[in-house]
């Protein structure tokens, strides 16, 4: 039974997104400033084989520091057996697929998938999903989860694909559980507004 990603997720508002850091010492000091700006969790694509080194490392850094990092660009079952191989703790995809999202719960590690649509998110709440990742969320807009609070309010919506740190507070603000940074959120330049927005989402 995999442990439901509310309770995983706990107040966290944040999540970073190791995409293209290109070798695991680089994705691990990615996921330590990311830790150190206050922002717990940290996902890593898997979408391309040698990217799986990187989410092994993370996955080791995370768990010397009682830190939980998931598995992204689940597309496949194969993916959710390399996920479960590196010690990830829950998977992310860009769509919907319900046999990937049965093979991730089914093998303990609870399952985010992508929607974009009313369709899709009740589609996946039907495949036992409580949280979607809404992508690219940059070209829906803050109002798309304002509308969305009304018929799903028991689902929980993670923001990302073209969101920028100074604007997360407007996504939450609307209906968002959840707002996902790319790496470029971590250079100096946004440090203060994801910091600011880290202290000011914990409960």
């Amino acid at each position: 039974m995999s442990l439901e990603l509310n309770a995983l997720f706990g107040d966290a508002r944040i999540m970073m997104i190791l995409r293209g850091v290109g070798t695991p010492e680089a994705g691990v000091a990615a996921a330590e400033r990311a830790w150190r700006l206050g922002v717990d969790l940290v996902e890593v694509p898997i979408g391309e084989r040698a990217e799986l080194p990187i989410l092994e490392a993370v996955v080791a850094a995370g768990r010397s520091r009682g830190k939980d990092v998931g598995a992204g660009t689940i597309v496949s079952t194969e993916h959710v057996r390399l996920a479960v191989r590196a010690g990830a703790r829950y998977t992310v995809a860009p769509g919907l697929d319900p046999q990937v999202a049965a093979a991730s719960q089914n093998a303990g590690l609870p399952h985010m998938p992508g929607a974009f649509t009313a369709t899709e998110v009740q589609t996946a709440r039907r495949a036992g999903c409580t949280w979607v990742k809404v992508f690219p969320a940059g070209v829906l807009g803050p109002a798309w989860f304002r509308a969305m609070r009304g018929p799903f309010p028991r689902m929980s919506f993670m923001a990302t694909g073209g969101v920028q740190p100074q604007d997360g507070r407007a996504y939450l603000d609307a209906g968002a559980a959840m707002v996902g940074f790319g790496v470029s959120a971590l250079s100096p330049a946004h440090n203060g507004h994801v910091a600011n927005l880290t202290r000011r989402t914990v409960k």
